[in-house]
């Protein structure tokens, strides 16, 4: 059991001995100062755009449906079956014009991964490249939700980061 003891801490003591360089990153600051962030934005609103213009042609389809259907709905001459027919085309239509939204949602949301990835894989490179040079042990986010808290000793590398990826 000593010797065990004894081994644990002749492995600890070296390890405390060597000091650890931390640092800290804004990514939202940097990653949202990224040309590629506007490019991507723009790409994503463009696409945005399109979907809403065709969501509101297939919303107006179904709303002339019902104005149709109404006009006809009190009508005594009108059979049943006309009648139940329209409110299935109504039905059937409204469905497809949800499942549209939807599809269009997961595009876009696929579409923003796509995008984001060479942007993320870019700011990591550009961490990784400052972390290397400066010789940090580790480098954390500085959103506030992941800190609880920051030493004086702790590094922000931000304003390297971004010297890195060429933002000013």
């Amino acid at each position: 059991m000593l010797k065990k003891f004894l081994l644990a801490l002749a492995v600890a003591i070296p390890a405390t001995t060597f000091a650890q360089k931390f640092a800290t990153v804004n990514v939202e600051e940097v990653i949202g100062a990224m040309p590629e962030m506007t490019q991507m934005q723009n790409t994503l609103n463009e696409a945005s755009k399109q979907y809403e213009t065709e969501f509101q042609k297939l919303q107006e389809e179904v709303n002339k449906l019902y104005t149709d259907f109404q006009a006809i709905q009190n009508d005594a001459n009108t059979p049943d079956a006309i009648k139940e027919r329209r409110m299935q085309e109504i039905q059937d239509r409204a469905a497809k014009v949800e499942q549209f939204r939807q599809t269009a949602t997961q595009d876009l949301q696929r579409q923003q991964e796509q995008l984001l990835a060479p942007i993320t894989a870019r700011f990591n490179e550009a961490v990784k490249a400052v972390g290397q040079e400066g010789s940090y042990t580790f480098v954390f986010p500085t959103e506030p939700a992941l800190i609880l808290y920051q030493g004086s000793d702790v590094t922000d590398i931000t304003g390297q980061v971004k010297t890195k990826l060429g933002i000013k």
